[in-house]
Formats: C-alpha cells, sequence, structure tokens
C-alpha cells in the first residue's frame, strides 16, 4: 500500500486532461485553481486507483471525488449501449446528499442531458423513488440505508453496472448507525470496482470500511491542520456564566459588534428554540436547523441563511443525542430525531463569518467540526466560545489540541476583552427575557413550528380538501404566544450604549453630527485595538461614509 504519493505539481484544471464540458462548468464556478486536495486526489482516480482522502472540512473534498466520477461517466458513454447507473455516492445525512446532489449539478451543467444525477435521499416517497432509479440514471446519491431498501427490492441493480462507489463522511457513517446498511450493501456490488472513503479524520470506523470496500488504496493523507491557518481563522473565548452569555450576546447584535453571518451552536434541540425565542425579543431574526425538523425544512433553512435572508442560524450539536448521560426532554430523544440528519459537520454554509459556540462542544472533534463551518476556502473567520466554570476543563482541552495542530506555544483560544459593566443595562434587559422564556414557551413554539409544517404539507392538502372541518379545528386552536412582547427591548436607547462605541458601531438610532466625525488620540488607540479582531468591525470610515 501506498502512503503519501508524491504527485507532479498541476496548477490549473486544464493540466488534468478534463473534458471540455467539465472545464467550462468550473470556471463558470469562478474556481481558478485546484485546492491541495484536488491537486492530489484527481489524478490519481483518473487513473482508477482506490483511494482514502482525508482533508479537512472545507478543503474540497466533494469536488476532489465528483470531478473524476464525472468524467469517468463521460468516458463511458462513447461506447455504451444503454443507460445504466455507474456511480454511487453514499453519505451519512440528507444534508450532505442534497450538497453533493448540488455540486454534481453544478459541475454537469454543461452535460446534464449526458450526465444524470439523482439525490435519493430527498425524496420521501417510494413510490417516486422507484420510477427514478427505473430510469438508471447514470449517478446515484443516498444515505446507505434508503440504497440498500431498493437493492433489497430490486429496484436497482449494481452488479453489472457499477464502476464507481465513493462514501463521503466515512468517518460518520457508523456514529450514524449506518454499519450494517453498509455491510448488506456489499452483497449487491461487483466483484470489481473503484472505491473512495473521503474523511475528515482517518479513525478505527474509517479503518474498519477500509478493509471491507478498498483494495490497495493509496492514502492520501494531507500534511495541514484540521483547521484553517491562525492567519485566517481566530479563535476566541468569554469567561460567563448563564445570565451572563445572553446579556453579552444581546450586546454583542445589538451593538453591531459582530457583522456578517453567523452560526450559534447549543448542545441540545431545546436550547435552539430558547435561544430563538429570546433573540426575538430584542428583534433579532435567526433560523433553527436540527435534526427533529423534516429533511425538506432542514435544506430549506440552510438555502435562505445562504440565500443572505438569515444572517443569524441556530443549530443544535447532534453529537449530543449520541450521549447517554446527557439530559434529554422527550422532544430531544434519539428515537424522535431523524437518523440521517446531521448539522455540525459536512453542510456548506456559504460564508460565515462567526461560529460562536453559546454552550461549549462536548469534545475536541466537535469543536473542530464547529469551527470548520468558517474561514473555508480563501475566507477569514472567528470562532467565539462562551465558556462558564463546569466547560473549562474542555476548554483546556480543545486549547492543548489546538497547540499542537498549530505547533506553537502561545494561546490559540484568545482572552475576548469585553467588559460586561460597560454594557450593565443590557444584562438586565437580557435576565428578564430569558427568565420569560418558560419550558412551555419552548414546548409551545415547537408545536407552532410543527403545526406551520402541517399547513404546507402537500400531502395533507388533499386531506384538507376533503375534510375542511379538521383544517378549521387546527387554526381556530388555542394561539401560541406563551411570551409577552417587550417591544421596547428591540430599540437601543443612546444611554445604555458605552461612550467608547457610541461612534463606533454605526446604530441607526444614533444622532449624527452634521460634521464627519473626526476621531481623536484616544479613539484613534481604540481603533487600532479593535481592528485586529475579526467580531468587532467597527465602521472605521465613519466620515467618509458621512459625506457619500
Amino acid at each position: 500500500m501506498a502512503d503519501n504519493i508524491e504527485e507532479e505539481k498541476v496548477n490549473t484544471f486544464d493540466q488534468m486532461e478534463l473534458d471540455d464540458r467539465i472545464l467550462k462548468a468550473i470556471a463558470k464556478l469562478c474556481w481558478k485553481t485546484p485546492t491541495i486536495i484536488q491537486e492530489k486526489a484527481i489524478p490519481l482516480l483518473l487513473e482508477g486507483k482506490d483511494v482514502l482522502v482525508r482533508a479537512r472540512t472545507g478543503s474540497g473534498k466533494t469536488a476532489a471525488f465528483a470531478i473524476p466520477v464525472i468524467q469517468k461517466v463521460l468516458n463511458s458513454k462513447i461506447s455504451a449501449t444503454q443507460q445504466q447507473t455507474s456511480a454511487l455516492i453514499l453519505a451519512p445525512s440528507k444534508e450532505l446528499c442534497r450538497q453533493i446532489h448540488s455540486v454534481f449539478e453544478a459541475l454537469t451543467n454543461k452535460c446534464q442531458k449526458i450526465v444524470q444525477s439523482i439525490d435519493l435521499s430527498y425524496y420521501t416517497n417510494e413510490t417516486t423513488q422507484k420510477q427514478l432509479l427505473s430510469k438508471h440514471p447514470d449517478v446515484v446519491i443516498s444515505t446507505p440505508g434508503k440504497i440498500l431498501a431498493h437493492l433489497k427490492n430490486g429496484n436497482i441493480a449494481l452488479k453489472n453496472s457499477l464502476e464507481t462507489l465513493v462514501i463521503d463522511e466515512a468517518d460518520l457513517v457508523f456514529s450514524f448507525g449506518f454499519e450494517n446498511d453498509l455491510k448488506g450493501i456489499v452483497d449487491y456490488l461487483p466483484s470489481i470496482y473503484q472505491a473512495i472513503l473521503a474523511s475528515a479524520t482517518l479513525s478505527e470506523d474509517v479503518s474498519s470500511l477500509k478493509q471491507i470496500f478498498l483494495h490497495n488504496p493509496v492514502v492520501l493523507k494531507l500534511e495541514e491542520p484540521e483547521l484553517a491557518p491562525s492567519s485566517q481563522l481566530s479563535h476566541y473565548h468569554i469567561s460567563a456564566e448563564e445570565n451572563d452569555k445572553v446579556a453579552i450576546l444581546s450586546a454583542l447584535f445589538k451593538l453591531h459588534l459582530v457583522r456578517g453571518k453567523s452560526i450559534i451552536f447549543v448542545n441540545t434541540v431545546d436550547r435552539c428554540y430558547k435561544l430563538k425565542l429570546f433573540l426575538e425579543q430584542f428583534g433579532i431574526k435567526s433560523c433553527i436547523l436540527n435534526s427533529e425538523l423534516p429533511a425538506k425544512m432542514r435544506c430549506h433553512a440552510v438555502s435562505q441563511f445562504n440565500q443572505g435572508i438569515y444572517d443569524i442560524i441556530i443549530a443544535s450539536d447532534e453529537r449530543v443525542l449520541d450521549q447517554p448521560a446527557a439530559k434529554q426532554s422527550k422532544f430531544s430523544s434519539k428515537s424522535s430525531s431523524d437518523a440521517e440528519s446531521g448539522v455540525a459537520r459536512g453542510i456548506d454554509f456559504h460564508c460565515v463569518s462567526n461560529v460562536i459556540n453559546f454552550d461549549f462542544p462536548l469534545d475536541v472533534n466537535s469543536y473542530i467540526h464547529r469551527a470548520g463551518r468558517t474561514a473555508r476556502g480563501n475566507n477569514t473567520g472567528s470562532v467565539l466560545s462562551f465558556v462558564d466554570q463546569k466547560e473549562r476543563d474542555l476548554m483546556n482541552e480543545v486549547e492543548e489540541h489546538l497547540r499542537s495542530g498549530y505547533l506553537t506555544d502561545d494561546a490559540v483560544i484568545k482572552n475576548y476583552q469585553f467588559k460586561l459593566e460597560e454594557v450593565e443595562p443590557f444584562r438586565y434587559r437580557s435576565k428578564d427575557a430569558w427568565r420569560a422564556i418558560t419550558r412551555i414557551a419552548v414546548r409551545d413554539a415547537r408545536l407552532k413550528e410543527i403545526k406551520n409544517q402541517i399547513f404546507n404539507c402537500k400531502k395533507l392538502q388533499s386531506h384538507f380538501e376533503n375534510n375542511p372541518r379538521d383544517l378549521q379545528v387546527l387554526r381556530h386552536d388555542k394561539t401560541l404566544g406563551t411570551i409577552k412582547r417587550q417591544g421596547h427591548l428591540s430599540e437601543v436607547p443612546d444611554y445604555i450604549i458605552p461612550d467608547t462605541l457610541k461612534r463606533m458601531a454605526g446604530i441607526s438610532t444614533f444622532k449624527k453630527s452634521k460634521r464627519p466625525y473626526q476621531p481623536d488620540n484616544r479613539s484613534k488607540s481604540i481603533y487600532a485595538a479593535k481592528r485586529n479582531n475579526p467580531l468587532l468591525c467597527a465602521e472605521l470610515d465613519y466620515g467618509k461614509k458621512k459625506k457619500r
């Protein structure tokens, strides 16, 4: 077995001898040069070798296997006499399947009539899935459980047609409960095929999969950190207990100290809803992403976030569902969650500037996966973690791990300079708003979301047409809104804003002078201190903006 094979330097996609239609699609995506993993993996895969790819999240793994798969399909079309499924892509969650399919659609933009791909996990109706498989699409993307069911029922046959098998996020398929499904799929595969395992880590589970699916593979383990370099990704922490966390969070958003798209991570589904209701009190819009939402709602939430409809998304870390010691409500039990859903890992959130750990992650890997949502590609980003006394040991473990990864003795997770006493009025406002969100309020919010899903469900529309009384009963149920709305919380009066921030936060409620603001020496020193902190994006060019 060959490890870490050195290949000739490839600077552009043109040097890889790809089909012109693929190159045109790549050009349309504005990918100027291949990433490191694409540069190393694509030539090996085009040669037909089995490859185990290990690279950090956001490194371009999906395109690294998608491009060779499409090229292989185009090559086989030259001599093919009939339509058949030649590539099977497996991923542990529906969101990942959707993301992979979107990459395939983008890369086949110039040859969609020739290379057909479907995302089997997107369709809940088995009849629809069967009809799609009957057309023998070239590429099938699915979770292991769904494709195994169709293989057993004879809706798809791969013994004589499969040429390429890809398992993405291979280290997660076991934790999502797909171990037996994968072992069952092997019985329906041909004896010879090209296999690709892509993963962010090389765990024992990945080694087990390697023995099952790969034959004399090339192990492509890039010598790179798990996260983006410190010049691209900044890590901060704030020591804060529960009431202080909500006060700081509201102050950060209302004073515009956090700019750009943000993902806020919590450790339970209930906390998602509680935090959303809290932010609503302050007029801060957000959306929720967790395993209990239907697949289409989850994909829709990610899509709206990526389109900029929401700048804040609140996500529950799915790993908490696998913790037997974690205290869970009846709503957040593992049995009630979608086994094919994942949030913290692998989903492609676009242009995320900030990751905020409202609840500190439960282990080092979870921190890595959360932090991997930002600073993707050539973008910069920040991770801000709220740490209470109980979470201090967890943060120390993460700090030690990051130091070894960045090869430094200096602190990686730096202390975020935030003087809570300067925003004391936010503490009182936040404390009252947080207490107002009771268990009943969280329950009602979740029930309201379920009702909205019922009203929007196409399958139930015909039922409501035939049974209008059922719809009236739902619509005339008691109003869910147990939280007393306090309109004044959404406004930020001047008197509660620290003097040092009044000219820097750029809040529209300020009474601005007719003359452009000219900072004094003290303000200039503040600017210099804030400039290096990505979370404090102050309007340093205030005067020029006023002139324009």
